[in-house]
C-alpha cells in the first residue's frame, strides 16, 4: 500500500506576489496520454507530462497491463503500447494511490478485456464510490465485486466482446463518460453516451487524435458522443499543456493579494475547463489571456493576473462541470469578496477526495469566515477585502485541493493558517510550495 508521511504546511500573510511561472502538465490530459499511448501499436512520446503521484500510478498500472513506459534523460516519456484489447492480466493487485480519475478510467479499459484486475488505493480513494462507473460497464457485460457501497478494493472480470450500449449520464461526469468511451474502444459496433451538460472533452479530443472514430452531436445543452469500436490506435507525439486546475491556486492567490502581478504561462484554456476564469472575471478580478495558440489539439494561453477588489457572486449548476475541481479555491476567493456568495448544484463535491462542501465550510468557519451549507450548496459571507482572522489548523482529509486552498487563504489572513498534512499536494502539484515561494508566498513546511 501507499506509504504516507504527513507534512504540515503553515501559510502566513504576504504583501505581494510577483513573477512568471509555469504550472505542471494537465493531470487529465496526462492520464489519458499514458493510457492511450499504452493502447497504440508503436511508440508514443509525451512531453510536459505531470509527474505527480496520480499520473505515476497510472503509468505503473499500464506497465502492469503490459505496456513499456520509460522517461529519458531529457524528460521525454516513451510509451510502447500493447494494442486495443491487448491488455495482459496483472500479476498483482494494482494500487492506484489517491487517483480517482485513473481508477475509474482504467475500469473502462479493464472491462473490455477478458482478464481479471483488482484495484485498491489509499484510505481516501477506498472511501470514494465507484458505482456510477460500474453500473454502465455492468450493462455492457463486465462483472465487478467490491466492498458494500461500490468501494475499493474491487475485482473486475472483463469480457470480450462487450455489448455496445446507449447510456444517458444521470449526472454530468467526465470520468464516467471517459470510462464508457474507453470500454467502447474495444467493443464492436457503436457505443453512445448522452451527457446532460458538457463536461471536459479531453477524452474525445485525444481519442480522435490517436485515430479512433468519435462523433459528437450537440442538441441544446446535451452532447451525444458516439465511439465506433475495434479501432486501431496510432502512436502520437503529445505535448501536455499546463493544468488549469493547478493554475487556479497561484491565479487565485494573485487575485487576492493586493498589488500582485503574476503571469502563468502555457495554461490549457479548453472551454470545458475555463469556468473559474469566467467566474473570477465576473467578480471583478483583473485576469487576461494572451498568446493564444493550440498545442496537441488543446487551446493554450498565458494568463495575466493582478490583485484587486472582488464582488460576491452566485453560480448555477450548469457551470459546475467546467470547474468542478476549482470550487474549493473559489470558496476562498468568496471569503474575501464584498457580499454574500452562493454556489449551487455542488452535490458532486461531496464524493471527491473528501466531502469538499463540509470540509471547506468547517475550515472557513475555523478561520472566522461566516458560512452556511446545504445538501448541494454553500453560502459564504466575504470580508470585503479585509484579511480574514485565520489562526486555525486545518485538516486536509488527504485532499490535495483542500490543502492548497487553505494555503492560499493563509496569504490573506491576520494569523497564520496551518494545514495538518500537505503531503497529498504531491498527487497533482509536486512543485506547489516551491512555485508559490518563488512568487513571494510565506510558506513553511515541517515534518510531523
Amino acid at each position: 500500500m501507499t506509504v504516507h508521511q504527513p507534512k504540515a504546511l503553515t501559510s502566513r500573510k504576504t504583501d505581494r506576489l510577483h513573477g512568471r511561472v509555469t504550472v505542471p502538465g494537465d493531470k487529465s490530459i496526462s492520464h489519458r496520454a499514458v493510457m492511450l499511448g499504452a493502447l497504440a501499436i508503436g511508440e508514443t512520446t509525451v512531453s510536459g507530462l505531470l509527474e505527480g503521484e496520480d499520473v505515476m500510478a497510472t503509468a505503473a498500472a499500464m506497465r502492469a497491463y503490459g505496456a513499456h513506459i520509460i522517461k529519458d534523460s531529457m524528460g521525454l516519456w516513451h510509451i510502447h503500447g500493447v494494442g486495443v484489447g491487448g491488455l495482459l492480466e496483472p500479476e498483482n493487485v494494482i494500487d492506484m494511490g489517491n487517483s480517482g480519475t485513473s481508477t475509474r478510467l482504467l475500469m473502462g479499459l479493464a472491462a473490455s478485456c477478458p482478464i481479471v484486475s483488482i484495484f485498491t488505493g489509499d484510505a481516501s480513494l477506498r472511501r470514494r464510490p465507484m458505482g456510477r462507473v460500474t453500473e454502465p460497464l455492468t450493462h455492457m457485460g463486465a462483472e465487478f465485486s467490491g466492498r458494500d457501497g461500490g468501494l475499493l478494493p474491487m475485482t473486475i472480470q472483463g469480457r470480450a466482446p462487450l455489448v455496445p450500449i446507449t447510456y444517458r449520464l444521470p449526472v454530468a461526469s467526465a470520468q464516467v463518460k471517459s470510462a464508457i468511451l474507453l470500454a467502447g474502444l474495444n467493443t464492436p459496433g457503436k457505443t453512445t453516451i448522452i451527457e446532460p451538460e458538457a463536461t471536459r472533452d479531453h477524452s474525445e479530443r485525444m481519442l480522435r487524435g490517436f485515430g479512433a472514430t468519435i462523433d459528437v452531436e450537440v442538441n441544446g445543452h446535451e452532447r451525444i458522443i458516439t465511439i465506433t469500436g475495434e479501432s486501431e490506435l496510432k502512436p502520437q507525439a503529445i505535448v501536455v499543456p499546463g493544468d488549469p486546475s493547478s493554475a487556479a491556486f497561484p491565479l487565485v492567490a494573485a487575485v487576492l493579494v493586493a498589488g500582485s502581478d503574476v503571469v502563468i504561462e502555457n495554461v490549457g484554456v479548453n472551454p470545458t475547463r475555463a469556468g473559474l476564469i469566467k467566474v473570477l472575471q465576473d467578480m471583478g478580478a483583473h485576469i487576461s489571456l494572451t498568446n493564444h495558440r493550440e498545442v496537441g489539439g488543446e487551446p493554450v494561453a498565458d494568463v495575466l493576473v493582478k490583485g484587486g477588489a472582488l464582488n460576491a457572486t452566485e453560480t448555477m449548476p450548469d457551470i459546475v462541470p467546467t470547474m468542478v475541481d476549482e470550487f474549493p479555491v473559489l470558496f476562498v476567493t468568496a471569503a474575501l469578496a464584498d457580499g454574500v456568495s452562493r454556489f449551487n448544484g455542488l452535490a458532486e463535491l461531496r464524493v471527491k477526495e473528501s466531502d469538499r462542501i463540509t470540509v471547506m465550510a468547517e475550515g472557513l468557519k475555523a478561520c472566522g469566515v461566516p458560512v452556511l451549507e446545504g445538501p448541494d450548496w454553500i453560502e459564504i459571507t466575504g470580508s470585503g477585502g479585509a484579511p480574514v482572522y485565520g489562526g486555525a489548523t486545518i485538516a486536509s482529509h488527504l485532499d490535495h485541493r483542500i490543502a492548497m486552498s487553505f494555503a492560499v487563504l493563509g496569504l490573506v489572513a491576520k494569523h497564520p493558517i496551518t494545514i495538518d498534512d500537505a503531503s497529498p499536494i504531491a498527487t497533482s502539484f509536486p512543485s506547489f510550495v516551491a512555485l508559490m515561494q518563488g512568487l513571494g508566498a510565506e510558506f513553511t513546511i515541517a515534518a510531523r
